[in-house]
């Protein structure tokens, strides 16, 4: 029987990261010797190889151009490896899920991203079990066949669909929740899928596109917010892509000004979206007379997706219908690795 290799790519984040004895200062270790850091890594039923950025990447500066770094070890590598599991900073792992999912289009093997809270180099580190258990459900196989075959976020006990999650929390251990999707698995004793919630990519060939256009601007509203300014940071803005950050199920203030300015520039210039400030429920534009204003001038709701899918999905999107708004909206309501219900 074929022992599982899995592919572990260190970015950067908190959890490569030890203590020097001398210094005191946190360093990132080496990789290539990561069974010297976590010997139970031994234990494990499969073949684990190690591939390091040469400068790690904190989290907070993570771009497109990462994303594509990330996605090119990936698919260089992709068919000696039977699962991938990429260390990332917790900041703007959700981020960086949303970007893979978007980038492996039929995948039929595990990218699992994870990362820790304190550095593994740490008596209490969370990192520990988040790496372990990483590792072992990218090996994880059911009649000869990966059972994650999506991209996907393994933190403190819980399985997610990558770009369903959002990170809440930066002191506590269980720092990611996905509000409007199940668990892809939940972590105890056993490892206990949940395969009606799973992705499958089938037979269908892999699917790589690894470019973004960064066109894209949030504009978040608030009480008292002027829209007067609101219309001029948009009218001057070069970014293409306008997301709104309403309020509820995706209402905004009553300003004629506003949603004139609004119809005007969706016609051709700019493609405006619509996002909730609240991070569970979805945007419904045709609940209220506010919403409904929005939808009769040209703005796109982003139904149940979250807001850090919405940006990467721009990005995506505009890169590839550059001049083509409608294939762009089309797209954008359509459901491409499971983002929206």
């Amino acid at each position: 029987m074929t022992i599982p290799k899995v592919l572990l790519i260190y970015t950067g984040g908190t959890i490569g990261m030890i203590e020097d004895p001398i210094v005191k200062s946190l360093k990132p270790f080496n990789f290539n010797q990561i069974t010297n850091e976590i010997p139970e890594l031994n234990k494990l039923n499969c073949q684990i190889d190690a591939l390091a950025f040469q400068n790690p990447i904190d989290s907070s500066n993570i771009n497109f151009e990462i994303w594509t770094q990330i996605g090119d070890d990936i698919f260089r590598n992709y068919d000696e490896y039977d699962g991938f599991v990429v260390l990332h900073g917790t900041d703007t792992m959700s981020y960086t899920a949303s970007a893979l999912s978007l980038m492996f289009q039929n995948l039929s093997k595990p990218i699992i991203l994870t990362g820790s809270q304190l550095p593994l180099g740490q008596v209490r580190t969370d990192g520990k079990e988040n790496l372990i258990t990483a590792i072992e459900i990218a090996s994880m196989k059911r009649n000869k066949k990966a059972i994650i075959q999506e991209v996907a976020i393994y933190f403190e006990n819980q399985l997610f669909r990558g770009n369903r999650t959002t990170k809440v929390s930066a002191d506590h251990f269980d720092a990611f929740k996905s509000y409007n999707y199940p668990t892809l698995a939940d972590v105890g004793v056993e490892i206990n899928f949940n395969y009606s919630h799973l992705l499958s990519g089938g037979s269908k060939e892999l699917y790589y596109k690894n470019k973004f256009d960064p066109g894209v601007l949030v504009v978040f509203f608030y009480p008292g917010i002027v829209v007067k300014s609101v219309i001029e940071i948009i009218k001057n803005s070069s970014s293409k892509v306008i997301v709104l950050m309403s309020y509820g199920s995706g209402n905004l203030p009553t300003d004629k000004n506003l949603i004139q300015f609004i119809k005007s520039q969706a016609n051709s210039k700019k493609i405006f979206l619509n996002v909730s400030q609240c991070i569970a429920g979805k945007v419904e534009q045709e609940k209220y007379e506010t919403g409904l204003n929005l939808k009769k001038a040209g703005v796109v709701g982003s139904l149940d997706m979250t807001l850090e899918l919405v940006i990467v999905k721009s990005m995506f999107l505009l890169n590839k219908y550059p001049f083509d708004n409608l294939k762009f909206k089309e797209n954008f309501v359509t459901n491409i690795a499971g983002e929206l219900s």
